[in-house]
């Protein structure tokens, strides 16, 4: 990962870093990504993909974003996301399930977060460093990964969990499961909010390559429905 400084020089002119480090590294790998694809497409809108690209790469290298210096905005630290960030940049995701479960086993299931990437397709593994907290690894472009930590900022047994990314993490990102009693079964609520690496332009990038959020979690579900009620995770992988 790069290494983070307060200021770099470029030009021979000096700017200041506002970028954080995990920023930075995914400016720069989703920017090469959308400019090759730019350059694959050909044509105006080629060039305008290829362009935006180049300027992501820029951000990453240098770590300074026009942007944020105008609004006096710095991600340069390593501390967790406030909420006002997923508010002003983050992209929110709502999505429900009914499973023919109890809410106490799906609780329970989804309380070891380490059966998460069974069914969560963009999560590659997880692991308890303790009661609250979890190492996360996740897919990313080019092959890469992205990695964070998380606590459990909220436990209601058999009815919700809510948890969050700690400081340094590559994406900021928060989420809740909370498990209501159905006429049969239970509802699965979900709600995700993240950070993308570049804003705005980060979850166009996203899109590009088929990772929408809306469309992943909802798909994440399904096969977490699958996995609770077939009891097999290769049938759930093959349905």
């Amino acid at each position: 990962m790069m290494s983070m400084t307060t200021s770099d020089t470029y030009g021979g002119t000096e700017k200041p870093t506002n970028v954080g480090d995990s920023e930075r590294w995914m400016s720069a790998i989703g920017g090469g990504a959308l400019a090759l694809f730019g350059l694959k497409r050909g044509g105006l809108g080629g060039a305008v993909l290829a362009a935006l690209g180049g300027g992501l790469i820029y951000r990453g290298v240098t770590g300074h974003c026009s942007a944020y210096a105008a609004l006096g905005r710095s991600t340069a630290d390593d501390r967790p996301a406030q909420p006002h960030a997923y508010f002003e940049r983050g992209i929110h995701v709502e999505e429900s399930v009914t499973v023919n479960k109890t809410p106490w086993e799906l609780y329970a299931y989804w309380k070891n977060f380490e059966n998460l990437p069974r069914f969560m397709a963009h999560l590659k593994d997880v692991k308890k460093i303790d009661e609250r907290r979890s190492h996360w690894v996740a897919k990313a472009p080019a092959g890469m990964s992205a990695e964070w930590d998380a606590e459990i900022i909220n436990d209601e047994p058999n009815a919700l969990i809510a948890w969050r990314s700690l400081g340094g993490a590559t994406v900021d990102n928060a989420g809740s499961v909370r498990f209501v009693p159905a006429a049969e079964g239970t509802e699965v609520k979900v709600v995700l909010d993240y950070i993308p690496p570049a804003g705005w332009v980060g979850a166009t990038v996203a899109k590009l390559f088929g990772e929408e959020p809306g469309v992943q979690v909802r798909e994440d579900l399904q096969r977490f429905k699958q996995v609770m009620e077939t009891g097999s995770v290769e049938q759930a992988a093959t349905a």
